[in-house]
């Protein structure tokens, strides 16, 4: 191997590992947040797991593989719930040269989740952005229909004091309690409730120099 192409490889990989370090680092959220800061009240959640898209979920969640992995995670998970073939991170990323090195690097926006997961299926996708409350509120309202699935992109700091940016999709919307299921493909958070108004708040965020908002398939 020649000595140029060798130190070009260390230093790609060192690359990829700082910024996963940092990326890591911004993303660090203690215990103690992630369990006061949302709602898991078992009554509740056990109400939430049987709602008409939650329920095609089986109770049952493929966690992302690492921190920088969440939206395609989320892809496949929601694919998984609907029947699509592709149900994995790897499925869903073979082919499209996307995290080609393992990492997103710092994660995918809003737009890239959408490119991705259009790229493997022939289901209509949509990015929906620039949301006000009574709008997002009007999606949630139909997050139970079956023939939709949600992914949102939401500041993880809104609601838990700090982390950065993440994907998941929404199980469902418990609109008596005006409370939304979050699917959370995080290992470390795993699924649970927060009241609409302040999960809109962590979506109505900017990524760069765009807002986050919501991915529709449908």
């Amino acid at each position: 191997m020649k000595r140029g192409l060798f130190f070009g490889i260390i230093g790609a990989a060192g690359l990829v590992t700082g910024a996963l370090f940092v990326f890591v680092g911004q993303t660090k959220v203690s215990p103690e947040a992630i369990q006061s800061s949302v709602i898991r009240s078992p009554d509740l959640v056990n109400r939430a797991w049987k709602l008409p898209v939650a329920a095609t979920f089986g109770m049952d969640l493929t966690w992302q593989t690492n921190a920088s992995r969440c939206g395609p995670a989320s892809i496949a998970n929601a694919f998984r719930s609907v029947g699509e073939e592709e149900t994995t991170e790897a499925e869903v990323l073979d082919g499209t040269g996307m995290c080609w090195t393992g990492l997103c690097i710092i994660g995918l926006t809003l737009d890239e989740l959408a490119e991705l997961a259009q790229m493997k299926t022939e289901r209509k996708v949509s990015v929906l952005r620039d949301l006000t409350a009574e709008q997002f509120h009007e999606h949630m309202k139909r997050a139970n229909d079956p023939g939709r699935r949600y992914i949102i992109n939401f500041a993880r700091v809104t609601i838990f004091g700090s982390g950065s940016g993440h994907h998941s999709p929404i199980g469902g919307y418990l609109e008596a309690e005006d409370m939304v299921f979050v699917l959370d493909v995080n290992e470390n958070y795993r699924p649970w409730l927060i009241e609409r108004e302040r999960l809109f708040l962590a979506m109505d965020t900017l990524d760069g120099d765009k807002k986050r908002g919501l991915l529709l398939i449908e």
